[in-house]
């Protein structure tokens, strides 16, 4: 799957400068790039990690790697700017799927893999695993809670920047914003991996969205400035993909690795849902208002909802799983 979703990525980035219509864009940097970011999403990725590790290593594990995601956020946007700024976009679109081809050799190196942990899978089928976590709340409750992360987290991506604009901040600012949420994102996601082998991943996982909503509300509040700014993206970026490594620990911890790649697949279509919403609904409450106040104003609310339904998960693995994974 990752070297699927690698060729299809790298096809998508380097078709994209030979895009002359909106069709072909949508083809490019829609279909493309949008089934080659699914393919090497989180969900194939962690998917391998959950399988590979120990339980008692497994949170920050899953910590580690998501770490590995949040640098490449943070390194991405002085990489990109720079390629595009010295070799012009269609250049850099092909150095980007260069780059994104790098996944082809290192997945490679997969096959066969075993850090030292043999599964007790069972026999239970891929379907009977669907069947088992659709009737367990606590699934919806992380598939809801993720829809929230989405929103949250691409609607402040894609709409801080003209926000602040429209504040009468510069687009340094803006640009400065987001390496912030990015760098601090590496740290949040390796500390909230290395919490969850220690504490309630559901509790830490309302923790994470109480913070957001108290962070979004004091940002709403206080006057925007560039140390408001800079502060509540900070604040953001430790909070930013941190539900990754607790959510995918959880559905570990509860229903077993066998399946994990598929059902952690089923959540995270919850959070790429969110993501859709976030990112259209910003653009057209603010052509509809001329003002995002009411997109904020859903990102506190959702944070609320989303924290409150981490509480009544029911961390315990399920009853099937009367034998606890063993070393090899």
């Amino acid at each position: 799957m990752l070297v699927i979703g690698a060729i299809l990525y790298a096809l998508g980035l380097l078709l994209i400068p030979l895009s002359a219509t909106g069709a072909q864009l949508d083809l490019t940097a829609g279909l493309l790039i949008g089934l080659g970011m699914s393919g090497t999403s989180f969900s194939v990725v962690l998917g391998v990690i959950g399988r590979s590790l120990s339980p008692e290593k497994r949170s920050v594990g899953l910590g580690i790697a998501s770490a590995g995601g949040s640098f490449g956020q943070f390194a991405m946007l002085p990489y990109g700017q720079t390629l595009i700024s010295h070799l012009g976009w269609a250049a850099a679109f092909a150095i980007l799927a260069a780059s994104i081809s790098l996944i082809v050799p290192l997945a490679t190196l997969l096959y066969g893999k075993n850090a030292g942990v043999k599964p007790v899978y069972g026999s239970q089928t891929l379907s009977e695993a669907i069947h088992e976590a659709r009737r367990h709340k606590g699934f919806w409750y992380l598939t809801t809670g993720f829809l929230v992360c989405g929103f949250q987290t691409v609607f402040i991506m894609l709409h801080l920047p003209a926000y602040l604009l429209d504040q009468g901040m510069t687009p340094v600012t803006g640009m400065i914003a987001l390496a912030l949420i990015g760098f601090f994102n590496i740290i949040g996601s390796y500390l909230a991996g290395y919490f969850g082998g220690f504490y309630s991943k559901k509790n830490l996982l309302a923790y994470i969205y109480i913070l957001r909503a108290a962070a979004i509300s004091l940002f709403m509040m206080l006057p925007v400035t560039p140390v408001s700014v800079f502060l509540f993206a900070a604040a953001m970026g430790a909070l930013w993909l941190g539900t990754v490594p607790l959510t995918n620990g959880l559905m570990a911890q509860i229903f077993g690795v066998k399946y994990l790649s598929t059902l952690f697949g089923i959540v995270f279509l919850g959070h790429q849902i969110g993501s859709f919403a976030g990112a259209w609904l910003g653009g057209y409450a603010f052509d509809l208002s001329g003002s995002y106040y009411a997109v904020w104003l859903s990102c506190v609310s959702l944070s609320i909802v989303a924290a409150a339904l981490c509480w009544p998960i029911d961390e315990r693995q399920v009853a099937r799983l009367n034998v606890k994974e063993t070393p090899a």
